[in-house]
């Protein structure tokens, strides 16, 4: 006799026909298709963001991957498609905000991990990237926050300095000067992550 947690599903099945374990996710079961779906599909700030559509993790990634280029011109194209999939395991596991995070604490982070290790070796990536590919792509990531939270998310430029910090110029360019957000419907936001992707990953 099995008992509840011994029995209980911990995979996800996946439009594409695979399923993910979250346990021991292999990289066979992981489907760029799957990905480009899930995350133009989960909502960045729980949906509190302005305009018709939510903007989506896939919208996200691309400014992410966007703002990565931008602060190093020179880095190596596999670590620009490191930052468009920075945020893939959310595909499966949601975006959760930063403060309910904290709260659920190693749990979380290695599901995170495990998942975000088996995407990597999916498409080529080391599964632990490179310390200074981390920190640059950390740097987009909190940029990218800063924009959505004062474009989007109804922030002031001082609250937004508070929890994220002051950006700082990129690529000599102030930040509000080269983007100005807005949300596209999940077919858009899917069609464009996938696009990126092929271009990435040529």
């Amino acid at each position: 006799m099995t008992s509840a947690s011994e029995s209980a599903r911990a995979w996800q099945r996946m439009l594409s026909g695979r399923r993910l374990d979250l346990l021991d996710p292999s990289p066979l079961d992981v489907e760029i298709s799957d990905i480009a779906l899930g995350l133009a599909r989960v909502a960045r700030w729980n949906g509190q963001t302005l305009g018709s559509h939510a903007f989506s993790v896939a919208e996200h990634s691309l400014l992410v991957e966007d703002l990565v280029g931008r602060i190093d011109p020179a880095i190596d194209r596999r670590w620009r498609l490191a930052a468009l999939l920075h945020d893939a395991p959310e595909y499966v596991i949601g975006d959760m905000i930063s403060p309910f995070k904290a709260v659920l604490g190693e749990g979380y982070k290695g599901v995170e991990g495990r998942i975000q290790a088996a995407v990597h070796l999916r498409f080529g990536l080391p599964a632990a990237l490179p310390a200074s590919v981390k920190k640059t792509i950390k740097r987009a990531d909190i940029a990218s926050a800063f924009l959505e939270a004062t474009q989007l998310a109804g922030f002031t430029h001082a609250e937004a300095t508070k929890y994220f910090g002051r950006p700082g110029r990129i690529g000599g360019e102030k930040l509000d000067a080269l983007f100005t957000l807005e949300a596209h419907p999940v077919a858009k936001a899917e069609a464009l992550f996938l696009e990126r992707f092929a271009r990435l990953s040529e």
